[in-house]
């Protein structure tokens, strides 16, 4: 019974994280899963295309479609690493750089606004919870 009631609200706050997201995200000219992408190349600009499919998790095509509307909006810019490569590195373009800090603070107040009230000490044990329950969930069956 708890076990059902836990998977409910995981996926309640999975389901109202992204409402919110994509709400604030569209302020900023961006679809779900671009900040993802975006976080990546504020930490490490230049990274491959295939690099970034692994760091996201997504399917190459599902990364190949984000990276042409984000390059479609003047976000990042793709380049080849010779004219003979199919390596593809992936840029941000101003544009781009200047987005890193407003989806630092969607992400800042969205956790804000979910955790508040929580004790840390009970923080620090739901945070071991989730990391245990990923780990979980990660393992090759």
């Amino acid at each position: 019974m708890a076990e059902s009631q836990i998977r409910k609200l995981i996926q309640t706050i999975s389901i109202q994280t992204r409402k919110s997201y994509s709400f604030e995200l569209r302020k900023l000219g961006l679809y779900i899963g671009q900040e993802l992408a975006l976080s990546y190349l504020f930490k490490k600009d230049g990274i491959t295309q295939s690099e970034l499919k692994e760091m996201i998790g997504s399917e190459a095509s599902t990364v190949s479609n984000m990276l042409k509307k984000l390059e479609g909006d003047s976000i990042i810019v793709r380049r080849h690493e010779d004219p003979d490569s199919r390596i593809s590195r992936v840029y941000l373009t101003d544009k781009g750089r200047q987005l890193e800090q407003p989806i630092k603070d969607m992400w800042k107040k969205h956790e804000d606004k979910m955790l508040e009230g929580i004790p840390p000490e009970e923080l620090m044990l739901l945070r071991r919870i989730l990391k245990e329950m990923s780990d979980n969930l990660s393992v090759e069956n």
